[in-house]
């Protein structure tokens, strides 16, 4: 795994050692970009934008935004075998300082959804198998943390039926391989 554009191109994303983690592949990765960057169906500046990267794993996300200059990318992880590579991943960019590691359990300690900005690109990355998924959803929008033209990237299994509250609109949809990138708005 690599970063792909920006000022750390071509710098390695070091990898989790056990195989309960799934990292955004690069191509995925590469691909998701491309549609933030080139989509007719939504604009996201991401030199001013704020991140969120939810279940943050290794941090492949959030890495490749602050690669490519967005204000702050927030992770959010609570798995301590990855938090220690997350860690590593972005001490190892140094001169950054354009983010904060959050390690809460998404689920079960709701102050993780407090912040005193809002985000520009929400991006979720459960493990495959997790359900209620809604439920984070609806903390997104009844806190309104989600700025008005901002989106939300869900990436999922390509076979995962997610339904989503009301008010929220799937924008767009591509499939790699085993996984699907949803595209979301409110």
């Amino acid at each position: 795994m690599r970063i792909i554009s920006g000022i750390f191109k071509g710098k390695k994303i070091l990898e989790p050692k056990d195989n309960k983690t799934r990292p955004l592949k690069d191509l995925t990765k590469e691909s998701i970009f491309n549609i933030i960057k080139h989509s007719n169906k939504f604009s996201v500046n991401l030199e001013k934008a704020n991140v969120l990267d939810l279940f943050s794993g290794v941090g492949s996300f959030g890495i490749e935004c602050l690669s490519r200059g967005v204000k702050k990318v927030i992770f959010v992880e609570n798995y301590s075998s990855v938090l220690t590579v997350l860690k590593k991943n972005l001490y190892n960019l140094k001169n950054i300082s354009n983010f904060e590691i959050i390690e809460k359990n998404i689920f079960e300690d709701k102050s993780v959804f407090e912040f005193d900005l809002k985000f520009d690109l929400i991006f979720l990355d459960p493990p495959y198998k997790t359900k209620n998924l809604e439920k984070i959803f609806i903390e997104i929008k009844n806190l309104k943390i989600l700025n008005k033209n901002g989106i939300i990237i869900l990436h999922r299994h390509k076979k995962e039926k997610d339904f989503f509250p009301t008010n929220f609109s799937i924008l767009d949809e591509k499939k790699y391989g085993i996984s699907k990138i949803i595209f979301i708005s409110i």
